[in-house]
């Protein structure tokens, strides 16, 4: 097997640039985040003074580079965030100039410029009658406020009984405790039981593993949708506040919505009085080639969440963007959404994501993701000859790979071999070879790949290189 032909050494920095620390400090840093800094996610017990804990210190484009001079393809985007790449100067600069004027002021009772400015640019991007804007510091604030919405909605307009929601099998929507309770990967779910009351799971839109209709996609697709309906009328329509789902779902690997998916959703809620809520925290801003996935989909939710994206990660935040149905019951003088939070939509992010999204339009970015997604799909496809490859499904700068046991049968790895495939062998593999992306099994094991939406052949190419390599080594299953 030839070794990658792209050389991600060979423009490394030196330390005369002032840039890569001696090797004595990455080895200081390294402990010092061993010793103090807890990581999220991650197993703290599998670092020791041997097995250091990688520390980035630089980035640029689509690449970073860790203490020790180690350059990596930023393959996942830094969890689905940087849509526009490390080291953009503008957007650096924009969150100084507004520090400079006005670095914080909060939104309860009063409002700044940057806040109204961003609101009002976020609606005329946003499809049908999103035009309210709500700020949040993050995406599981905004599901968090898109369930409280929901539900003060509903009782507001004098339906009491309204607190249910639904989402899908393996979707993820956030850690917080109510976005914890629609999310629907038990592994997640069980330290922090009993979670809040309501949250109702159906199944998902994974046609590679259909427990019904496998052989129909239109017939899959009705079922699926159909399923949401059921569960609605098992629950009593009058108890059920409003449905959640991303447009492509994360957890589990890409799933894309079967043709006449959506649409039919949108029937069932609308029929039901159920409000529909997009979870756009990571389809959002250019991932799929659109500003948001509901407009790629042509289906408009009643409240569309989202953050990530919306300022490429160069200052945190979050928000929802509610319906002028939604919003009317709050515009008697005597209602509010009692809800907020102190660091929501401070006037220096709101910059930074002005200046994101001033940077997306004189770039074309949403235009060239979709000029540019075909040839992804082909340099992934590519790889489809490799046995352990399942299904690589996806759609514009977001895919999943699934990996099997045997493609004929689609039989997938237990426990401890998926265990000893993803996390004993692959996450280490692929790092070493200069490629972060993500090695998971919330459901069955899939590599998660999305990478800048600047990026080009040339990272495609180099991601295809060194997953062929990688996956052509791969433990056997038993």
């Amino acid at each position: 097997m030839t070794e990658p032909h792209h050389d991600l050494t060979a423009d490394q920095p030196t330390v005369s640039d002032g840039v890569i620390a001696q090797d004595d400090n990455a080895h200081r840093m390294a402990e010092s985040a061993r010793r103090h800094l807890w990581l999220h996610f991650s197993r703290m017990g599998a670092y020791s003074p041997t097995n250091e804990i990688p520390v980035m210190v630089r980035g640029e484009g689509a690449y970073v580079w860790d203490s020790r001079g180690k350059k990596y393809l930023d393959g996942i985007s830094s969890l689905f965030t940087s849509q526009l790449g490390h080291g953009r100067a503008e957007l650096a600069d924009a969150a100084a100039e507004q520090a400079k004027t006005l670095a914080y002021f909060p939104l309860w009772t009063y409002a700044h410029p940057t806040a109204i400015d961003l609101a009002e640019k976020l609606a005329s991007i946003a499809p049908g009658d999103l035009n309210r804007v709500f700020f949040t510091t993050g995406g599981a604030e905004a599901v968090e406020s898109a369930w409280k919405l929901a539900r003060q909605y509903h009782r507001v307009r004098g339906d009491h009984g309204r607190y249910k929601v639904i989402s899908r099998d393996i979707a993820y929507h956030g850690t917080t405790l109510g976005a914890l309770s629609i999310t629907s990967i038990p592994g997640m779910r069980m330290p922090f039981e009993p979670l809040v009351p309501g949250a109702i799971k159906v199944p998902n839109t994974n046609f590679y593993r259909a427990p019904e209709h496998g052989d129909d996609i239109n017939a899959f697709s009705k079922w699926a949708a159909d399923e949401i309906e059921r569960a609605i009328l098992r629950e009593d329509p009058a108890t059920v506040a409003a449905v959640f789902l991303e447009p492509v779902q994360n957890a589990g690997g890409c799933f894309t919505p079967p043709p006449g998916y959506l649409e039919r959703v949108r029937e069932i809620c609308t029929r039901h009085g159920v409000l529909l809520v997009f979870d756009e925290t990571i389809c959002a801003f250019g991932r799929l080639g659109e500003w948001f996935g509901a407009i790629k989909y042509d289906v408009t939710p009643d409240i569309l969440t989202f953050a990530k994206g919306l300022t490429s990660a160069y200052s945190p935040l979050g928000a929802m963007l509610v319906s002028d149905a939604v919003m009317e019951p709050f515009i008697g003088a005597d209602e509010s959404f009692l809800h907020g939070f102190t660091f929501a939509g401070p006037p220096v992010s709101c910059a930074v994501a002005l200046k994101n999204i001033e940077i997306f339009e004189h770039e074309d970015i949403l235009g060239h993701v979709r000029r540019n997604a075909p040839v992804l799909r082909e340099a992934l496809e590519s790889l489809s000859d490799l046995p352990i490859i399942g299904e690589i499904r996806g759609t514009g700068y977001f895919y999943g790979i699934e990996l099997v046991k045997d493609r004929d049968t689609k039989e997938t790895f237990n426990e401890e071999e998926s265990e000893r495939l993803l996390r004993g062998y692959l996450s280490g593999a692929l790092f070493d070879k200069g490629l972060i992306c993500r090695a998971d099994d919330r459901g069955d094991p899939v590599i998660q790949l999305a990478p800048p939406l600047i990026s080009t052949e040339t990272e495609f190419e180099y991601i295809v290189d060194v997953l062929r390599d990688v996956l052509s080594h791969a433990p056997a299953a038993s």
